[in-house]
């Protein structure tokens, strides 16, 4: 196993609990990735994660958990803070055509965070309808939400229960008898 590619391009490694972390620049992300897959044997994409740093300009890393199911080893690639393509959109380089499984996943981190992905076949919205202005995930998104027009794409009354709506108390009656939105579905 040659880890003199990996090395060459790594900014920064981290170990902590068992776990390795390298840091590579976004520019490097595609190069590195392959090698861990043809080369180290990382053949599993596990997940594609966004951290926002509002404070911070570029304000978006990108995480990629790597696996290795011969000996259960995982990696994780962190890309050194990700430059804006445009104003606010943040861009990488996907890598849909080396993991497959990137594919939903860096849709869901464009989706929620706003980090576009190069080259990615479908990039399209994957929670959040067509059109929808806003990506939820970021830090400046406010927390209780933003109202929308259209109510029947988004909750317009308050849940049923006391609590929330996953919230209901024990008792003996049936599923639908404690969550009254059960029968809606």
């Amino acid at each position: 196993m040659s880890l003199e590619l990996l090395q060459q391009h790594t900014l920064e490694k981290t170990e902590f609990r068992g776990e390795t972390t390298v840091t590579v620049a976004p520019e490097n992300l595609r190069e590195v990735c392959l090698h861990c897959k043809k080369m180290l044997g990382f053949e599993l994409l596990l997940d594609i994660t966004a951290t926002d740093h509002l404070d911070r300009n570029p304000r978006f890393d990108v995480t990629y958990e790597l696996n290795r199911p011969e000996d259960a080893t995982q990696l994780r690639i962190k890309t050194s803070p990700v430059p804006p393509a445009l104003p606010e959109l943040p861009e990488l380089p996907s890598v849909s055509d080396i993991y497959p499984g990137a594919d939903w996943l860096e849709r869901e981190v464009y989706d929620l965070s706003g980090v576009r992905f190069s080259d990615h076949p479908d990039l399209r919205r994957l929670n959040m309808w067509e059109g929808y202005p806003y990506h939820p995930l970021r830090k400046d998104f406010p927390l209780a939400g933003v109202p929308t027009d259209i109510p029947e794409l988004a909750f317009s009354e308050p849940a049923p229960l006391k609590g929330g709506p996953f919230v209901s108390q024990p008792t003996d009656s049936s599923p639908s008898a404690r969550e009254p939105r059960a029968n809606t579905l």
